[in-house]
This record gives structure tokens, C-alpha cells and sequence, in this order.
């Protein structure tokens, strides 16, 4: 038995299908939208969305030189801040504690240190590396400088206890270089693995002195008093930074990287107390 479909039974039906395609089509324009569920990458794989400024959306981890803590923490919320949908997560380490982690395949997307020998020694693990600061270091002391430290002679005291990084460590081979050049002898009575950790020792009062980088110094005016070291004995310190080939968001950590370059990042850095590179 065959039916026949009035006029107006067909338009119903037509109307019916026209209805149920938009629906699809509105939730599919829904979904790369910049609601609560589009910030990050999809589990399917999909290329990641573009932010309002044009760098792809993702979580990145960037690997970075203790020394940058304060104002990366800084940089950080305002890149996010710029690149709505972007999460930007730090792990904060000496430069050689990075280094291992990135030789041991740890996940990450991009890396800072505070020297560029260690990161000429991942050459085959990132990306070309570009300079985005530079430091220079200072001697910490107790708040009041109680001990009346006036210059790096001075550090060779044997009554003093005097803390320094370990060689391995960037400042710790930075303050060996100035040490070694003013033909100076300090033994310290500990050798730390990061300069923060440095500096915590002079804080806690644990030691009189330790040599640190003048930004470290900076973040902690209310407990430690810095001496100058003359730009003649001292050293500069260059923080490059450099995308990682095993990242899983290339375009990303790229675009963060260029980042670092720009008037924006390099005013956080400078009011910071790191010079331009």
C-alpha cells in the first residue's frame, strides 16, 4: 500500500530537517568558542584555537633558572592575562638540576636558564636559543650588614661563614670566576644547589655572607643588605631561552618565547633589576 504526503505535510517535514541542521551547525560553532571547555587542546588532538593575539591556545610548562621565580611568576599572569586560554606553569630550579630534567625526557615546553654554557649543552633538545636578560651578582648580607662586609676580600675571612652555590650552578661558577680573578680564597661553609637556596642560608642568618644574583637580593631588602661588586670584578650572567623539541605544543611555546622579547616582558624584567640584553 503506497501514501501520498500532502502539501503540507511536506512542508512540515522540510521544515523539521532544516531545524535539526542548524542545531548541528550552531553547537559546532559553539564548541570552538572561548567558553569554560575550549582553553585547552582537545583529547582528539585537534590544532589548539588561536588567542585574541594569534598564539594557539594551550598549558604550557616552561622549565626556568630559580633566579627568575619572582618575576616570571609576574610575567606569566600577564601573558595569560593577553592570551586568554593559555595556562603558562613554572617549575623553578638551578640551570643544571633543568638540564638533567631535560635529558631524562621530563614534559615540557620551553626552557630559561641563567647561563648559556648549559644551554649550549642541550643543542640537540631545543630550539635556537635567544638572550632575553642579563644579571650581574652581589654580595647579601645580614640585614644591617652586622659583620661590616665592604668588598669580595672581605670574603676571605676565615671567621666568617660565607655561602656560595655549588661550581655546577651558574652563579656558583659565575662567583668562583670573580673569586678566581681577584686571586681571592674563600671557603664556604656550604655549597648550595641554586641561588635561592643561597640566599635563604643569608636570610635565616645561618651565614654571613653569600654571593647571589642582584635581582635575588632585590626580592629580599627587608632581611638581607646588598654590597655592589664593581662591573670591573664582576661577571654578567645571560639568560637565553629556547623552545623544546619534544613540546607538544611547538606553535605555543614559541609564541611565549617571542614573548620574553617584547616591550611588555622586557619592562617586567628590567623594573625586576635584569638589564636588557
Amino acid at each position: 500500500m503506497s501514501f501520498t504526503l500532502s502539501s503540507a505535510a511536506v512542508r512540515r517535514t522540510a521544515a523539521t530537517a532544516l531545524a535539526a541542521a542548524l542545531l548541528v551547525s550552531l553547537t559546532a560553532c559553539g564548541s570552538d568558542s572561548d567558553g569554560d571547555g575550549g582553553d585547552s587542546d582537545s583529547d582528539s588532538g585537534a590544532k589548539p584555537s588561536a588567542s585574541a593575539t594569534g598564539a594557539p591556545k594551550a598549558a604550557l610548562t616552561v622549565l626556568a633558572a630559580s633566579s627568575l621565580t619572582d618575576v616570571f611568576t609576574t610575567a606569566g599572569a600577564a601573558y595569560e592575562k593577553e592570551n586568554p586560554g593559555t595556562k603558562v606553569t613554572f617549575s623553578f630550579a638551578g640551570s643544571q638540576e633543568l638540564a638533567a630534567q631535560v635529558q631524562q625526557g621530563a614534559p615540557a615546553d620551553a626552557l630559561v636558564t641563567a647561563d648559556t654554557k648549559t644551554m649550549d649543552g642541550l643543542k640537540g633538545d631545543t630550539g635556537t636559543p635567544t638572550v632575553i636578560a642579563k644579571n650581574r651578582l652581589v654580595i647579601a648580607t645580614g640585614e644591617g650588614n652586622p659583620e661590616k662586609i665592604e668588598n669580595l676580600k672581605d670574603l676571605a675571612d676565615t671567621k666568617l661563614k660565607v655561602v656560595l652555590a655549588a661550581p655546577e650552578v651558574p652563579v656558583g661558577r659565575y662567583s668562583e670566576q670573580v673569586l678566581d680573578a681577584q686571586k681571592i680564597e674563600v671557603k664556604p661553609v656550604s655549597q648550595e644547589p641554586n641561588v635561592r637556596a643561597v640566599l635563604s642560608k643569608v636570610e635565616l642568618g645561618e651565614a654571613d655572607a653569600g654571593i647571589v644574583y642582584k635581582t635575588d637580593a632585590a626580592t629580599a631588602t627587608d632581611k638581607v643588605d646588598a654590597i655592589e661588586i664593581p662591573d670591573a670584578q664582576n661577571a654578567v650572567a645571560e639568560y637565553p631561552a629556547a623552545t623544546l623539541k619534544t613540546s607538544e605544543h611547538a606553535e605555543a611555546a614559541a609564541a611565549f618565547v617571542a614573548w620574553l622579547s617584547t616591550p611588555e616582558a622586557q619592562k617586567l624584567l628590567q623594573d625586576a633589576g635584569f638589564q636588557q640584553p
